[in-house]
Formats: C-alpha cells, sequence, structure tokens
C-alpha cells in the first residue's frame, strides 16, 4: 500500500509518499482553506503513487474528524470532505501526535513540540494519544504562550529556554513517561537537552503517517 503523508502547518504543507526521498513544502499562511489545500497536493503528487492519505492537523482531531478550525489558518476545515476531494481512504491525526508517533522507540513516550505553539502527545505501549498541553495553566497564560515561537522571538533564546525546562519538568512530574522527546523546530535552538530527554526531526512526522497505517499502531 503507498501512503501519501500531508503535513499541515501554519506557514507551509510538506507532502511526502512512499518510496520518495524528497518532501515537497507548499507554502500556506492565515488565510489558507482545505479548498486552497487540495488542488495544490494533487497538483505537485500528480507523479507520486498512493493509494490512501494520512493528514496531520494543527488542532484537535477526534475519531477522524477535525473538531476546532486551526489558529494559524483559514477557516473551513471542520465541514471539509477530504475523502471526497482525494478519492481516496484519509486517516486524520492531531500534528503533534503524528510526530510523536513517528518518534517512537517504546515503552511510554512523552512528546513536546516546540514550534508556532507547543504541541504535545503520548505514545505508550504503541498506541497515540494527543495532548492539549500547551493549553494548560502556565504562569500568567499558558504554556504555549511562554514556549510558542511569538514569545521566542520577542524575549529572546535564554528566557525561552528557562521556560521549556520548566515545562519539561511539569510535564514529567505530571505523566511520569520513561522517555522524553523535544521535537519541532525550535528543539535545535535549545543549548542542552534536559536529563532523559532527546530531540527528534521533523522528518519523524513523515514516519508517523506512515506508521499510522501499520496494524500494530493505534490511535
Amino acid at each position: 500500500m503507498n501512503i501519501l503523508v500531508i503535513d499541515i502547518g501554519g506557514s507551509n504543507v510538506k507532502i511526502l509518499a512512499t518510496g520518495q526521498s524528497e518532501r515537497i513544502k507548499i507554502p500556506s499562511g492565515s488565510d489558507f482553506t482545505p479548498e486552497e489545500m487540495v488542488p495544490l497536493v494533487k497538483e505537485h503528487a500528480a507523479n507520486w503513487k498512493y493509494d490512501v492519505i494520512t493528514m496531520g492537523f494543527p488542532g484537535v482531531v477526534k475519531n477522524n474528524k477535525i473538531v476546532s478550525e486551526p489558529v494559524n489558518l483559514g477557516k473551513g476545515w471542520t465541514t471539509f470532505d477530504y475523502e471526497k476531494a482525494f478519492g481516496c481512504p484519509v486517516k486524520l491525526i492531531n500534528d503533534a501526535a503524528m510526530q510523536a508517533l513517528g518518534s517512537y522507540e517504546g515503552k511510554k513516550m512523552l512528546f513536546l513540540g516546540l514550534g508556532t505553539g507547543l504541541g504535545t502527545a503520548m505514545v505508550i505501549h504503541h498506541t497515540v494519544i494527543p495532548i492539549e498541553g500547551g493549553h494548560l495553566p502556565y504562569r500568567k497564560s499558558t504554556f504555549e504562550s511562554y514556549i510558542g515561537k511569538a514569545y521566542l522571538q520577542k524575549n529572546g533564546e535564554k528566557k525561552w529556554e528557562k521556560h521549556v525546562l520548566n515545562a519539561v519538568d511539569i510535564f514529567s512530574d505530571a505523566l511520569q513517561p520513561d522517555d522524553i522527546v523535544l521535537g519541532g523546530g525550535n528543539s535545535k535552538l535549545l543549548s542542552k537537552i534536559p536529563e532523559g530527554c532527546r530531540t527528534g526531526t521533523n522528518q519523524n512526522a513523515f514516519k508517523g503517517g506512515f506508521r499510522l497505517w501499520e496494524e500494530n499502531f493505534h490511535f
């Protein structure tokens, strides 16, 4: 079975299919809609073979449905019929959960995605569990307000890293994982990796998208 993985972000949509070595980036943006995305993906993947699709989405996904509109994109994502538009089976998953699944090496793993916001998920015995941890209260706001890209750009890497390390300690104490993965594009900015943690790569998002169709992984 050939799989097309679509990783949707606020700046770019990235796609990769089974057997391909290079991902393709498609610019998105704050007004980007699913009606715009589908023809662009079809165009850029025209020479690739795929039977099914995994779509990683930056928002809440339940029972293979998007349940809330994204913060960093346009509207219409909750009501769009993706299987009809693409003409094949589509599995929808939160983007952090997809990257977590691709980062999984066993036991009980916590994933913290350091990107535009804070993506959080756990994988326990091959089952991925999305968590909206970035929206939990922290200091005078939420974790996402202190760990997201906006805070980093405004206050600098030193203050930002302090809050990242605090978040690692708090989530670790609460959830007691065996393994912690720090993923997302901003993880490379950390001056040190906390004990018990390892860094992931954005390529793991595609690995997770492929894994979602394997029988031994569940979500």
